[in-house]
């Protein structure tokens, strides 16, 4: 499977897990949504407001995975797992946030745009691990590959 596989799939995978590491060296773990925001090209895109947990581990250690999975198939067979090792970068740019706003996310940030203390998170792939049924394998990302998955 290529980059281009995998974003069919990840573009129907709207919720994962964000796992940083703390300052004190334990791994913490929390759901994200992608909110529908997804021409996925190695770069995954999320809203969090700046004095949360994941922000401050972040900010010590950009390094970062997400962890994607699909339910079963009808015919039974298992869904597919995906888990992508990257980097996050904190962005604090209103035409950023105006690029990636999506209706809807005005439940958690009631200001959309413009609620105190928003920033986005760009989670860039450095390597995508994947599980489907009996195949299985990994995705190094480089820049070329990122253009040609969309």
């Amino acid at each position: 499977m290529d980059l281009k596989e995998l974003a069919k799939h990840i573009r129907k995978l709207d919720f994962c897990m964000l796992s940083t590491c703390a300052g004190d060296g334990r791994i913490t773990a929390r759901p994200m949504s992608n909110n529908g925001d997804v021409d996925y090209d190695g770069d995954s895109w999320f809203f969090s407001y700046a004095d949360t947990g994941k922000i401050a581990a972040i900010k010590v250690d950009p390094a970062v995975s997400l962890t994607f999975t699909a339910p079963p198939h009808l015919l039974g067979k298992p869904g597919i797992f995906i888990a992508i090792d990257g980097k996050a970068i904190i962005i604090d740019d209103r035409s950023q946030f105006e690029a990636h706003w999506v209706k809807g996310l005005e439940r958690w940030f009631p200001q959309g745009t413009e609620t105190p203390e928003l920033v986005l998170l760009k989670i860039s792939a450095k390597s995508i691990h994947y599980w489907d049924g009996e195949e299985q394998g990994t995705v190094e990302l480089s820049g070329d590959q990122r253009k040609d998955a969309i």
